[in-house]
This record gives C-alpha cells, structure tokens and sequence, in this order.
C-alpha cells in the first residue's frame, strides 16, 4: 500500500518477499569504514525512527524520535529497576507487543538490547483465536517480567485458573507483572493476586508505568510495591511533570529528555502539543495515591480528551468509570464503553465474557451468543452489577443508568482495538452510533436498566 509513496529499501525476515532486502544479507555485510564513520556522526538529536500514533483519541501523528529519547528512557529505566545490572540471566521477556508501537518497541525491545537477556517473540495476542498461541508459548518459554495488557491478564487469568501445572510454573519462575495500555481492573488484580498466594504462598508483585509515544514511552515507574491497581509511579529520572487544574481534575504534563521534539512535518501541531515552558500536553489525568506523601505515587485518573459533560454540567471521568464498570460487572464484562455525551444520564456499551457468561446461565459451549446474552439470568447479573455501581458511586457521573450488550466482539480491523490491546472508545462510539442509538430508545426492549 505504501510503495508508490516511498523510495526506502524494504528489508524482511521472508526472503520472497518482492523487491524487499533480506535481512540475513544485511546480516552477512562486513562493516566497512563508512559504517564507523556513520556511526560516529550519530548524536542524541538524531532522528532514530518516526513512530506513528495509534489514533484513540485523533488522527495518527508521526511522532519523531530521537537518540537522546531512546536513550534517556532506558538509563532512567536502569536506574528504577537495579535488578537489571545483576546479569542478563534476570530478564527474560515473552512478548507479543508490537515494534511499530512505542511500548513493544521502545520500552521492551530496548530493554533487553540495552541490559542483555532474552527477548522470544510470541506470535499470538490477547484476542480470540490468537490466545491460544500465546498460552502455548507461555508453556515453552516462562518468562521472569511478564508483560501484557489488561485484555491480555483477563484472559491469562482464566488459563491460569483451569490449568494446574501452568499455574505452578508462572508463579514460581514470573518475578514480577507489568501492566501498561490501560489501567488494570482491581477484580483482575485480585485474582492474579488470590491465584499466587494460593499457589506459591506469596503474592506477585504487579507493576506499572505511564508514558505515551511521544515520551517513548517511560514518563513515571511504579518501581515499588502499590497497594492497589492503577499506581503509575512517580516521575522516572530526568523528567518532570506539572499537574495543572481541570475542571475537577489534575492535567498532567510531561517535560525531560525522553520528550519527543515534536511531530514529523507538522509545525502547526508540534506547536500545539506543548505548553508555555516547553511541558508535554499528553492529555491524561492524575491523582496523588497520597497528597500528603507524593512519593506515594500517582494514580491514572482517565484522558482529558474522553471525558464529557451531562447536561447537568457535571464531568464524567471515563476511565475511571470504565474500570469501576468492569469491575461491578465481573465476571460477564470484558470491557466496557462509556456513553452519555449531551444527555442527562450515563451508559454502557458492554462487550461481555460470553464463556463466563454461558457459566453463569448454566448453559453449554455451543450456546449461541445471542441466546446468551438474552437469558434471564445473564441480564439480571448485569442489572444487580449496575446497581451496585449506583450504590457505590453517589453520584450521576459515577454510574450507568443502562448497559447494552454487544453480541460482535469488538473488532481490530474496524479500529476498535489498538494494537497495544486495549478499548478505542472513540472508534467504538463511531463505528456502532447504531448500538448508541438503541441504548437511547425508550421503547428498546434491548437494552438492561439498573437494578432497584
């Protein structure tokens, strides 16, 4: 799709691929002085690579990045996780991110060239059809940092659950979780936890990080135990950050060393994306763990970008109430897309765990999804899980007055799934305003209200 567009030589892995050069002759070249030369050149403000976006919340920017911001990111890295000069031998990573993404590419990939270890691609990924190979990859080679998804925990811990010797193996040899993309849910961070007492006496530790691709992508490190789900960390080495007031919430804004100079070509948008002293727009919010102890961490506090008002004039923090969604609807949702924007009240679009689903119906495998999701029992779970939001939350903005349960999974080619595995709730919203709009019809008998 890209050749008449480009004059860059291809290089591949598959040697039958036209026109392309294969990457075992690149291999095979001898260095010459010119490679020393080339490589002496190099300084930190070298483009090393443009990656592109991936579009949740508009449209894909080439975002430039540097040498100094490859590299700044992996010594702060070093330096947050000191297990990592005790020898290659500590860091064996099975991984199915993405190199075209900052999080596969920059953060794991770089890892493991900069301090030594093992770095095994896994050619599945949290979605059905593909798991399957990620499991049976987990089985050959167990790693010591599992990294992954919230998706993709969702799905392990099912495995994990059903298969004893897997269980043994991933508690006993997995030093650590790590978790980026989207905040983990606390029903899912419990059960990891619950599986590993029970297991090995002792609970994983579970980890994470927050940074974007234009902080390639380190920008705070969870480098201590959380007491909870969604800690990101405090600010890596070398990087700043400035909270800014938002409405009812705390903008976050990056500026360090491991900050990209802006988007490739797009002058008017680099200008954009940074504030008065030169601070990162990234667009999140956060909330100290602790505002009496800010070494306490932060937690993720959802995209400015997301939320929206009710008419009523009060903000909806959308991904808090994903996640607080989610887990009032454990185990039958499996991810939640929140609506509402311009009405007087909160809604779901639910992608349910159809297995978990036909669990709690009691019915067998070969159930059809639509049966499923139309049995009593099903709809009343969700009923009593939407209630019990209501009564948690206090508030309009806090809870969903309806939840209708989506029979399509959501889809990866439609852009409803980003390639680091969590929810696009822009494209979701867009590309099924139908779903939307049977949510909103009074007379949908498709739709499950809340409970009580």
């Amino acid at each position: 799709a890209m050749e008449p567009l480009h004059q860059a030589q291809i290089i591949s892995g598959n040697a039958d691929d036209d026109g392309a050069l294969a990457f075992r002759t690149v291999a095979a070249t001898p260095e010459t002085p010119d490679v020393a030369r080339a490589f002496a050149a190099l300084t930190p403000d070298t483009v090393a690579k443009l990656l592109f976006t991936s579009g949740s919340t508009g449209t894909p920017k080439a975002v430039i990045n540097t040498q100094r911001m490859l590299t700044s990111s992996q010594q702060a890295k070093a330096q947050t996780w000191t297990f990592l000069d005790e020898g290659p031998g500590n860091l064996v990573i099975l991984d199915w991110l993405p190199w075209s993404h900052t999080f596969g590419a920059n953060h794991n990939f770089n890892l493991v060239l900069r301090n030594g270890g093992s770095l095994y691609i896994d050619g599945g990924k949290p979605a059905p059809g593909l798991f399957a190979t990620s499991l049976a990859n987990l089985k050959s080679v167990m790693p010591t940092v599992y990294f992954n998804v919230p998706r993709g925990f969702d799905m392990l811990i099912a495995s994990l659950r059903s298969d004893g010797e897997l269980r043994r193996r991933f508690f006993g040899e997995v030093k650590f979780a790590f978790y980026a993309g989207a905040a983990l849910p606390q029903n899912l961070w419990d059960a990891l936890e619950q599986l590993s007492i029970e297991t090995v006496g002792r609970a994983l530790p579970m980890v994470s990080a927050w940074g974007s691709t234009e902080t390639s992508p380190l920008a705070t490190d969870c480098h201590f135990l959380a007491e909870r789900s969604g800690n990101i960390g405090v600010p890596i080495p070398g990087t700043e950050l400035k909270l800014v007031t938002s409405g009812d919430k705390l903008e976050v804004r990056v500026r360090g060393p491991n900050v990209t100079p802006g988007y490739w070509k797009a002058p008017e948008l680099t200008r954009q994306a940074f504030d008065e002293e030169g601070f990162y727009l990234i667009g999140d919010a956060v909330k100290l763990a602790d505002a009496s102890r800010p070494e306490r961490g932060l937690f993720f506090d959802g995209r400015v970008a997301e939320d929206f008002k009710l008419n009523s004039g009060t903000w909806v923090s959308v991904g808090t109430l994903r996640v607080a969604g989610i887990a009032a609807l454990a185990p039958l949702a499996q991810d939640i897309v929140v609506t509402g924007h311009g009405g007087d009240e909160v809604r779901f679009l639910v992608f349910p765990n159809i297995a978990a689903c036909r669990a709690h119906a009691g019915l067998p495998e070969t159930a059809a999804v639509n049966d499923v999701l139309a049995h009593d029992k099903v709809r009343t779970a969700i009923a009593q899980g939407l209630a019990k939001l209501k009564q948690q939350s206090g508030n309009s903005s806090g809870h969903a007055t309806r939840a209708l349960l989506l029979a399509e999974p959501a889809s990866v080619d439609g852009g409803e799934i980003t390639d680091k595995g969590y929810i696009n709730q822009r494209a979701v919203l867009t590309r099924r305003a139908d779903a939307v709009a049977r949510l909103n019809d009074d007379t949908s008998g498709e739709w499950i209200g809340c409970a009580g």
